[in-house]
């Protein structure tokens, strides 16, 4: 008696090219159970796996979305499956690299604040999946003599993060995701700098006071609070060292003072 013919095993490369190319033919040797080439059965695996990426990005940019309108979000969002296909198995890490992508997206040029919008919305998802931790208790300042205060270096929260940006993206956020009710005059020629945290449970955006977005990253960058206050006053004759840091202390921004 013959042994039973099997088809050629498929290669792992040849599989992965033709799941993200849908004009790719189904790589021999994938049959149904028939023993034939099955193109139908491979089609409509590579619709799913697309359309599961697609709406992960929608679950992601919902700012965007809305922005752009659905049907050239979900265009948008094929383009980038196509172009990106997952580093990872965890879904909800899909589409770090949206906001890089929006920015060099021929079609898109026109609308360059479009691209920050992703950035500021994948921040949010970052910092609602960071580690849990206790904010520093403010009281801690409190106890230090004045003189050592100027030295403080404090330790940021897992979950905070700064985002500045030479468009209005806490007031673009704002209006097409977290508070689309607010009556919000949108100027595109206001830059804006978001910080980002997770005190609790609730991700916040806080808009930053002119040269908060120096003083605070200085301070992640482990700056001491009389160095973090000197490149922000340094920049910006306006920069308030005390409603600054108040504004980081009642939003949970760090979790330890350390002191020199």
């Amino acid at each position: 008696m013959n042994a039973p013919e099997f088809p050629p095993k498929v290669s792992a490369g040849a599989f992965g090219e033709a799941l993200w190319d849908p004009s790719a033919e189904t790589p021999a040797g994938l049959v149904g159970p028939d023993g034939k080439t099955a193109p139908r059965r491979f089609n409509v695996y590579r619709n799913n796996v697309i359309a599961s990426l697609c709406e992960a990005l929608e679950q992601s940019f919902p700012a965007v979305e809305t922005l752009l309108g659905e049907d050239y979000f979900k265009a948008l969002a094929r383009a980038f499956v196509a172009a990106h296909p997952p580093g990872s198995p965890v879904l909800m890490w899909y589409g770090a690299e949206f906001g890089d992508f929006i920015e060099k997206f021929p079609p898109l040029q026109a609308y360059p604040y479009l691209a920050d919008v992703a950035r500021v919305e994948w921040a949010w998802l970052e910092a609602y999946h960071a580690a849990d931790a206790v904010p520093l208790d403010p009281a801690g300042i409190g106890a230090v003599a004045p003189d050592d205060v100027g030295n403080l270096r404090f330790k940021s929260h897992p979950a905070s993060r700064v985002f500045r940006s030479a468009w209005p993206v806490w007031d673009l956020a704002r209006a097409n995701r977290f508070d689309p009710q607010a009556d919000i005059a949108i100027d595109l020629e206001q830059p804006q700098s978001v910080l980002i945290t997770r005190p609790e449970f609730d991700v916040q955006l806080l808009l930053l006071r002119p040269g908060g977005d120096v003083f605070v990253t200085s301070l992640f960058d482990g700056a001491t609070l009389a160095e973090a206050a000197g490149a922000a006053s340094g920049q910006f004759e306006e920069f308030s060292l005390s409603d600054t840091l108040s504004d980081c202390l009642a939003n949970g921004v760090f979790t330890t003072l350390v002191k020199a």
